[in-house]
């Protein structure tokens, strides 16, 4: 039981860490290479996919797609990037200007003999085999690849989470100390009184069939 208990709440953390991994905005420093526009099929995939454009309450089996494609300073490394609304869905970041973030980073594309740099602000995760992409929310031009970027916003998060969880556990704690600790030691007394009475009318009744024997029947 130990075990069952402490392996729940590993798979517990792990899907918060995952939850806050996927949703909070990161920054990636790199160089645009070129944004084009693809039709996808949605598949088993789509819980990784943005809804339909805001504004357009159809739902697709196949839409077209923007995508951003870009290089890494260390000129290996690339990530693709879909360019979607969120609308009024999760997560909140309200996107409506995937137009204009189309047109903001064609502005920026470059070639490696003279890089523009972008931070490009994003949320989600890429995986190849999944086909799945991290949906770009920003893009702006930093002075180099050596930018760094102190994540605000989600040190505040993630501080009120903590806040949050630290809260609940400490009230949790005391109501337990307080009410259920209690409780349980009462129902303990009050089922040992109940086996002493027990017992006790146990004794009582062996006496009383006792006295019913004759002397041939005691010992």
């Amino acid at each position: 039981m130990y075990y069952v208990r402490w392996t729940i709440w590993i798979l517990v953390w792990l899907f918060v860490a995952a939850f806050f991994h996927y949703t909070l905005p990161q920054n990636d420093i790199v160089r645009v290479t070129d944004t084009y526009e693809k039709r996808i099929d949605f598949g088993e995939n789509s819980l990784f996919w943005a809804s339909a454009d805001a504004g357009n309450a159809a739902t697709l089996v196949n839409r077209d797609v923007l995508f951003i494609e870009t290089r890494f300073p260390d000129k290996i490394g690339s990530m693709v990037y879909r360019n979607e609304d969120t609308g009024w869905g999760w997560p909140p970041y309200f996107k409506f200007d995937t137009a204009n973030l189309r047109a903001e980073a064609t502005d920026l594309k470059s070639t490696a003999n003279a890089p523009i740099w972008v931070a490009v602000k994003h949320y989600g995760w890429r995986n190849e085999y999944l086909s799945i992409y991290p949906n770009a929310v920003g893009v702006r031009q930093v002075d180099g690849p050596d930018v760094t970027f102190i994540p605000w916003f989600n040190i505040i998060i993630l501080t009120l989470f903590a806040a949050l969880v630290w809260g609940i556990y400490v009230r949790l704690r005391r109501f337990r100390e307080q009410r259920i600790d209690p409780a349980l030691a009462e129902m303990g007394e009050a089922f040992d009184r109940m086996g002493d009475n027990a017992s006790s009318a146990k004794g009582r009744f062996g006496r009383w069939i006792d006295s019913f024997k004759g002397p041939s029947g005691r010992r």
